[in-house]
């Protein structure tokens, strides 16, 4: 397993009780996750600093409460990679973090070919993934690698 341990505006700060205290940037956010099974929280102060939490709904979806005032949308950065984020209707942000694994691979892959690469990708909910070759194809050809994206 390759963990996506180079970010430096994405951070896990806690899990506890079916959820994920998370820093997008400078927002603080707290998102159901159903792998995390174990109750005690490592960090129980640094869960107040929250700017928002989703709540999810018995009958599906869910919503977000606010504690803080949060931008409609903000910038994160994965090395030369932005990335516009803003709270979905139904508990993501528009981007998954752990994938930034996927992303290096594929930019090295498109940044080392000696031909022209094609991509086709089947996970293109984020867009994030066809972003990553973007701007490695920009840095084969000799051009100002950074690339934003509006998820």
């Amino acid at each position: 397993m390759i963990i996506a341990n180079k970010w430096k505006d994405y951070e896990i700060l806690d899990m506890a009780n079916g959820e994920k205290l998370e820093r997008w940037g400078d927002i603080i956010l707290i998102r159901p996750d159903p792998q995390i099974i174990w109750e005690e929280k490592s960090f129980p102060n640094k869960w107040g600093d929250a700017h928002a939490k989703y709540n999810r709904s018995k009958s599906g979806g869910g919503s977000w409460e606010i504690y803080k005032k949060i931008p409609d949308s903000w910038k994160i950065k994965y090395n030369e990679l932005v990335f516009n984020l803003k709270p979905m209707g139904f508990k993501h942000t528009g981007l998954f973090p752990e994938q930034a694994v996927n992303w290096d691979w594929m930019m090295e892959k498109c940044s080392n070919s000696q031909k022209q690469i094609k991509v086709l990708n089947l996970f293109a909910y984020t867009g994030a993934a066809s972003v990553a070759c973007l701007a490695a194809g920009r840095v084969a050809e000799g051009v100002d690698p950074y690339v934003g994206v509006s998820c």
